[in-house]
């Protein structure tokens, strides 16, 4: 997302008095030129008090993505600004009664937002390995993009970010009428066969909203 749709996002919740949820798991993950993260907590305070002061904002990070990868263990954290006073006592309520997350997990997320800082012995061989993951990602990205627009039939937009593709797919209006046959979506039938034939597995892109009459899948 780019800051004016951001900050259009904000300016609605703003409006309606609606609770944001901000999932910033991927923010080290943009490989596309001239794109760039942003906060959505930084652009609530640049936006001036008016906003800081009222709007409700969650916003979640994770060691599960990123550079990191450690899905595995677990770990994230949530953030939370302007939340009402009665349902920040429930949540402390709710986390209370729950067990908590395993401590290799917490450890992971402590060393991922207090990372190692330029004078330490560790930093300079952190940046490399850091870089040459995120480096390594967006040629797999661009890797990714690249095959699937040689294969008639799919279209791939550019892969700006995260560690997803979601290729539009063309599918013949035989298969959409076999698809309706035997009563599923179209992009799911699709699926369900490159699954069958070839050991593919890709998640129909019906799952994720789509416009009518077109079909995708995502694949990791």
């Amino acid at each position: 997302q780019n800051r004016k749709c951001i900050e259009e996002v904000i300016h609605f919740a703003w409006e309606e008095k609606l609770f944001l949820l901000a999932d910033e798991v991927y923010q080290d993950n943009v490989y596309s030129e001239g794109c760039q993260f942003h906060s959505f907590k930084k652009i609530l305070y640049e936006m001036g008090p008016e906003y800081y002061n009222n709007v409700e904002l969650a916003s979640f990070h994770s060691t599960s993505k990123g550079y990191m990868g450690e899905c595995g263990y677990r770990g994230g954290y949530m953030e939370v600004i302007n939340l009402h006073p009665e349902i920040k006592g429930q949540l402390v309520k709710l986390l209370s009664v729950r067990l908590c997350p395993p401590v290799s997990g917490q450890a992971a997320m402590d060393i991922v937002v207090n990372p190692p800082v330029p004078g330490e012995e560790s930093y300079s061989q952190f940046i490399k390995e850091k870089e040459s993951v995120l480096n390594n990602l967006a040629k797999k990205a661009k890797l990714t993009e690249d095959m699937f627009n040689k294969v008639p039939g799919i279209h791939c937009n550019p892969l700006q970010g995260a560690m997803y593709a979601f290729p539009r797919i063309f599918i013949p209006s035989k298969a959409i009428e076999e698809a309706k046959a035997h009563k599923m979506a179209p992009d799911m039938f699709y699926c369900m066969k490159l699954l069958e034939e070839t050991g593919i597995c890709v998640v129909p892109g019906s799952g994720f909203g789509q416009r009518e009459g077109s079909y995708h899948f995502r694949m990791t």
